[in-house]
C-alpha cells in the first residue's frame, strides 16, 4: 500500500507516469493500472486519515480474483475450492500446474496460472503452521508423549493414584490422530504405542519422526543419530525408517506438537471429572473420544474429517501391515560364564561350551531368549522365570560333563548310601528340595566324590560353588590305594 500512496501522491503533483515508475522502481504499466483503479474506486487525493491500508486495499482491489479479470462485462468467476486443492496437493506427484489445468479444462477463460497460484498461496497463508507444512501422502508418522497424564485410582480402599502417560501419533498428510494410555514412557510402552498406532491406521507409513527422547535416540546428532537397538528392530519389522526431529528445531515436529495440544484439550479436558480404576478403562474412554475426533469432527478450513482424509489420501500410499505384529524384544550385551551359561533376568541359559568367556548379545522377549555371537545365533531357549536356576541344552555341555546325563536319582542315592547314612540323608534332602531332582545332581555328585559326611562339608561345597567345578579325573584301570597314612586326592579337595 505504500507504493500505491506514493504513486497517487506523485501523480497528483503532475509527474509523468514513466518518471513515477523510474523513481519507485516499478513498471509503467503497474503505475497506470494503479491510477485506473484509484480513479475507478472514486477516491481523491489527499486521502482521509481514516482510510487505513486494509480499507484502501479493499477499495482498490474489490472484485479482483473473484471477478472476471481485466475485461469488463464478463460474468463473475467462481472461486476454486481451495480446500480441495490443498488436499489434492498432498497426493504423490500432484502439482499446482496439474490442478490448474484441470481447473480450466471445463471452462476456458478462468484464472490464469499465475493468478491461480497467487490466490492459493493467499488462502494457504491463513492456515495454521502445521497445516501449511507440506506432507506427502503416507509419508510421515509423528510420535510423542503428552506432557500431562490421566490419574488412575489403583487402590479403591486407600485411594492411591497413579498417573497414566498418553502416547500420541499423528499422520502428516491426513492428520489422523491416535492416542494410547501407558503406565510409563519406557521402551516397552513406547514401542507398544507404535504397534497400536499401526493397527489403528491399518498400514505403515514410510517414516517415523520421534523427538530426541532417550527412549528412541541413544545419541542425538544432526547427521547420524544413534537409534535404540530395540526401536530399530521394531522399525525393521515394519519396514519403516526412523528420522528423528533435528535438535532444537521445533518446527520439525510441529505436527505432533499441535496434535499433543489437541489431545490434551480434546481428551484430558473431557476426562478430568471421570474416575478410572485401570489402564483398560482409560484406553476405552480414549478410544470413544478418538472416534469423535477422527470421524465426526471436520478439520477447520478443510471441511472434511481426518478419517476421510486417511482413506482418500494416505491409504493408497501406506504399506501393508506385516502378517504378525512386532513382539517387543530387549537387547543386552553379556559375557558367558565359566560354566557356559549366560544370566538373563536372574536365570541362566546355556550356550555351546566353546564360547566360555566370550562376549555375546542376548535378545529376549516375554517368551524366548536368543543368544548371538558376532551376528550368528548360537543358542535359543524358552524364557523362564527369574528363579536363579539353569536351563541347559545337553549338546552345549563339554564331553567331560556329559557323564552326568547317565546318572539317575536311584544311582545317586545308592552311591550316597555307600558312604554313610548322613551323606544319603543329605542327598535325599537336596534332591527333595528341588522342583526337578536333576537340578540337585551337581551338588550331590560333588558330595559323593569327596566323600562328604557332614553338613559343614556340603555347605562348603555350595558356598564356594565347588559343585560347578569339574571333578578330578581318575584313571579307570588304577585301583585305589588304601592306607591310613595316605590321604589321597579327596583330602585336598
Amino acid at each position: 500500500m505504500r507504493h500505491v500512496r506514493d504513486v497517487i501522491r506523485l501523480k497528483s503533483a503532475g509527474m509523468p507516469t514513466r518518471e513515477i515508475a523510474r523513481r519507485l522502481g516499478t513498471a509503467p504499466s503497474t503505475v497506470r493500472l494503479t491510477i485506473r483503479r484509484f480513479e475507478a474506486a472514486g477516491l481523491t487525493w489527499p486521502l482521509s486519515d481514516d482510510l487505513t491500508d486494509p480499507v484502501l486495499e479493499a477499495r482498490l482491489f474489490a472484485g479482483v480474483g473473484a471477478g472476471s479479470g481485466t475485461r469488463r462485462g464478463h460474468r463473475r468467476q467462481a472461486e476454486p475450492d481451495w480446500a480441495a486443492v490443498h488436499r489434492e496437493l498432498r497426493r504423490k506427484h500432484v502439482t499446482l500446474s496439474i490442478l490448474w489445468e484441470e481447473y480450466i479444462a471445463g471452462e476456458p477463460g478462468r484464472y490464469r496460472y499465475s493468478r491461480f497460484c497467487e490466490l492459493y498461496r493467499a488462502w494457504e497463508g491463513r492456515l495454521s503452521v502445521t497445516m501449511r507444512q507440506s506432507h506427502a501422502a503416507g509419508d510421515k508418522l509423528f510420535v510423542d508423549y503428552a506432557g500431562d497424564g490421566v490419574p488412575v485410582v489403583i487402590d479403591r480402599l486407600t485411594g492411591e493414584r497413579r498417573i497414566a502417560q498418553i502416547f500420541v501419533a499423528v499422520l502428516g498428510a491426513s492428520s489422523f490422530t491416535y492416542a494410547q494410555a501407558t503406565w510409563t514412557q519406557g521402551l516397552a510402552d513406547w514401542i507398544g504405542g507404535h504397534v497400536g498406532a499401526f493397527e489403528a491406521i491399518g498400514g505403515v507409513p514410510a517414516l517415523l519422526v520421534p523427538d530426541n527422547t532417550k527412549t528412541a535416540v541413544i545419541k542425538a546428532c544432526l547427521y547420524d543419530p544413534q537409534i535404540n537397538r530395540s526401536y530399530a528392530d521394531m522399525a525393521a519389522h515394519y519396514g519403516i525408517a526412523i528420522l528423528p526431529a533435528r535438535p532444537r528445531r521445533p518446527r520439525d515436529k510441529a505436527k505432533v506438537e499441535q496434535a499433543v495440544l489437541m489431545v490434551e484439550r480434546w481428551l484430558l479436558g473431557r476426562l478430568r471429572h471421570r474416575i478410572f480404576h485401570s489402564l483398560a478403562e482409560v484406553n476405552a474412554a480414549i478410544a470413544e473420544l478418538l472416534v469423535r475426533l477422527n470421524e465426526e469432527r471436520p478439520i477447520r478450513r478443510l471441511g472434511v474429517t481426518r478419517r476421510k482424509l486417511l482413506e482418500e489420501i494416505d491409504r493408497p500410499a501406506l504399506k501393508a501391515l506385516p502378517e504378525n505384529p512386532y513382539v517387543f524384544a530387549e537387547w543386552r550385551i553379556c559375557r558367558v560364564s565359566i560354566d557356559y551359561h549366560v544370566e538373563v533376568e536372574a536365570h541362566y541359559y546355556s550356550v555351546p561350551h566353546r564360547f566360555v568367556r566370550a562376549e555375546v548379545e542376548v535378545r529376549f522377549t516375554a517368551r524366548t531368549v536368543e543368544i548371538f555371537h558376532r551376528g550368528e545365533r548360537i543358542a535359543a531357549h524358552q524364557r523362564m522365570s527369574g528363579n536363579h536356576k539353569h536351563t541347559t541344552v545337553p549338546e552345549h555341555m563339554a564331553s567331560s560333563h556329559r557323564r552326568y546325563a547317565g546318572w539317575t536319582i536311584e544311582r545317586i542315592r545308592k552311591d550316597a548310601a555307600s558312604i554313610g547314612p548322613a551323606t544319603a540323608a543329605l542327598c535325599d534332602l537336596i534332591l527333595d528340595e528341588r522342583a526337578h531332582p536333576e537340578q540337585g545332581f551337581r551338588a550331590c555328585l560333588r558330595a559323593i566324590d569327596i566323600g562328604a559326611r557332614t553338613y559343614g562339608s556340603v555347605k562348603s561345597i555350595l558356598a564356594n560353588n565347588l559343585d560347578r567345578r569339574p571333578s578330578p579325573k581318575r584313571p579307570a584301570d588304577d585301583a585305589p590305594i588304601l592306607h591310613p597314612n595316605i590321604r589321597g586326592p579327596r583330602y585336598y579337595n
